[in-house]
């Protein structure tokens, strides 16, 4: 493939709306060119990347014995009205009428599709397990769309779902899909992580996130380099370091207008890690009151799945029920339920008298107020790991790959049910397993760049190696150039020719912010040697070799470990 021939439109400026990594040089190595808020085009070097990244998707999805499938993106209402996502799912869906006034939607997703099918074609035993996968487009209306191709409104996603006869089956299937994902991502090139995360939409019991560390990430992961632990910070359990017991006496103490931990802590030259925060919360049982130490912060999630959904009780309500306003909040005395984080179960504490302006000193857990323990802070930095209790380190990622299993909450609803061998009708178990192409793509560079540009991975690379003559008007240039190209070709290497008019240093700056693996320099000096120079992009590494070993050479370098 010819340079000149081809669209890659170069970018010397950063544009001024890009802020992840990736993003600035995708729109500035010309991969991608945005339509609007969440929406890109994937230009010719773009949508060979991603293509590269799906045929290592179904090689190894077929290797787990999954069949490729294509479901329609446009789905009729009911099919999601069963299962109650239809309600569930708010803004985040694209919704229409078609013109018979028949409510539609854009699938965000497809295991409603996917278990309808199910329900229509399996009818025995016999015809299970089974594993369908399709690599299709998706539609998410997202509220801030940003980072590039991290976030979009548009997506392609690779989804493949396992039916089961048990959880024995499901938990084999779950395994498979880890051990190809694992796989899927080495071979991408990608640093990684497994952790634990939470089922959110999707639903079902266990779920695990595939996560690749970079700054540009939304994500927080939890991780123990002891024992291995890792974590989303949405579900992930930490244990607060341990505070001194200052066995203060019980006594009240006069706070005027100091309502916040920082106010009362500055006030009282106390450090936070000595308060409980009391909050009342609404929720479907009645007012709960929550308990966290003044150096935690709630984690809703975790709460949420205690109590159910649940709101922040107001003003009005917290002076109705507890008798006081808030800021001044204690534990002690109130006839309700009450849940406190697990840090607090020792120590003595600062907290609110249940008087304004007041707080109390020295109130102890069990002594002054009983409550149930749970984990409900979120895992911060100096928490220590709740496997070993090794200090745990926080780290931003991009999530590329998600598995979940579903069990059976789509197939009762939707009735995808068979006969076991005592022809008795027993619901399908399900699991569920995404990854994404475009975040693949994305955390390739953001974890694979330079002050240059990028660095593709070499399998994933657009091409594997980038020709780049100085002159394209030297008769020897030329042939050895065909020459090469040919040579290459020939052994199934994909070559790009920089065949334009330009200066040798426009060539070099654009074959390093694009980042093609391996370069192929034909300069006069070296030809006149009968030699051309071979190039490595990630260490710039230069070799000299004899023309009519460059080929061999080529190859044996592009297929080195990088």
């Amino acid at each position: 493939m010819r340079f000149s021939r081809m669209l890659i439109p170069t970018m010397r400026e950063v544009p001024s709306e890009a802020e992840a990594v990736s993003h600035k040089l995708m729109l500035r190595a010309g991969y991608v060119r945005q339509l609007a808020a969440g929406l890109y085009i994937f230009l010719p070097l773009g949508w060979r990347v991603l293509n590269k990244i799906n045929r290592i998707l179904k090689e190894e999805m077929e290797s787990i014995g999954a069949q490729e499938i294509s479901m329609p993106i446009l789905h009729p209402a009911e099919v999601w009205q069963k299962t109650g996502r239809w309600y569930e799912i708010k803004d985040e869906m694209f919704r229409l009428k078609d013109r018979t006034e028949r409510d539609m939607c854009l699938g965000m997703t497809h295991e409603e599709i996917m278990t309808w099918l199910a329900s229509k074609e399996i009818r025995s035993y016999r015809h299970l397990p089974q594993i369908w996968y399709q690599i299709q487009t998706k539609l998410r209306d997202e509220a801030r769309p940003k980072s590039g191709v991290l976030r979009t409104r548009e997506f392609i996603m690779k989804d493949s779902y396992s039916f089961d006869i048990d959880e024995e089956g499901l938990e084999k299937n779950y395994k498979l899909h880890a051990d190809a994902y694992h796989r899927i991502f080495k071979r991408c090139g990608l640093r990684f992580y497994q952790v634990e995360s939470d089922p959110g939409m999707m639903g079902g019991a266990t779920a695990h996130e595939f996560m690749a560390p970079s700054p540009a990430g939304e994500d927080e992961i939890v991780l123990c380099d002891k024992c291995g632990y890792t974590a989303n910070v949405e579900v992930a359990h930490s244990v607060s370091p341990a505070i001194e017991d200052l066995a203060w006496e019980y006594e009240e103490v006069h706070t005027p207008q100091k309502r916040t931990v920082k106010e009362v802590s500055d006030f009282l030259n106390i450090e936070p890690a000595y308060f409980i925060k009391s909050l009342l919360v609404m929720a479907s049982e009645g007012p709960v009151l929550v308990l966290i130490r003044g150096d935690q912060e709630l984690h809703e999630k975790k709460l949420t799945r205690i109590v159910g959904p649940f709101r922040t009780a107001l003003k009005d309500e917290v002076l109705s029920i507890l008798g006081v306003e808030a800021g001044f909040i204690g534990p002690m005395g109130h006839k309700m339920r009450i849940l406190a984080d697990s840090s607090l179960k020792e120590g003595t504490y600062v907290t609110g008298a249940n008087k304004v302006d007041f707080h109390i000193k020295g109130a102890k857990p069990d002594t002054h107020f009983k409550a149930e323990w749970h984990d409900l802070h979120i895992s911060k930095a100096g928490d220590h790991c709740p496997e070993c209790n090794t200090l745990i380190k926080i780290e931003k990622a991009i999530e590329i790959g998600n598995i979940f299993k579903l069990g059976t909450k789509y197939s009762m609803p939707l009735k995808a049910v068979f006969l076991d061998k005592e022809g008795q009708e027993r619901p399908m178990i399900m699991g569920s397993y995404g990854i994404g192409p475009a975040r693949i793509a994305a955390a390739a560079i953001e974890q694979n760049n330079d002050k240059d540009g990028i660095i593709w991975p070499r399998n994933i690379a657009p091409f594997d190696v980038e020709i780049i003559p100085l002159s394209i008007n030297d008769n020897k240039t030329m042939e050895v150039l065909e020459m090469l190209y040919k040579g290459l070709t020939d052994s199934g290497i994909a070559v790009l020719i920089d065949d334009r008019d330009e200066r040798p240093g426009v060539k070099f700056k654009d074959a390093d912010l694009v980042g093609i693996p391996i370069q192929i320099i034909l300069g006069e000096k070296s030809l006149k040697d009968d030699q051309v120079e071979i190039k490595r992009r990630r260490t710039k590494e230069i070799r000299k070799v004899f023309i009519e070993n460059a080929v061999k050479e080529a190859i044996a370098f592009s297929q080195e470990t990088e």
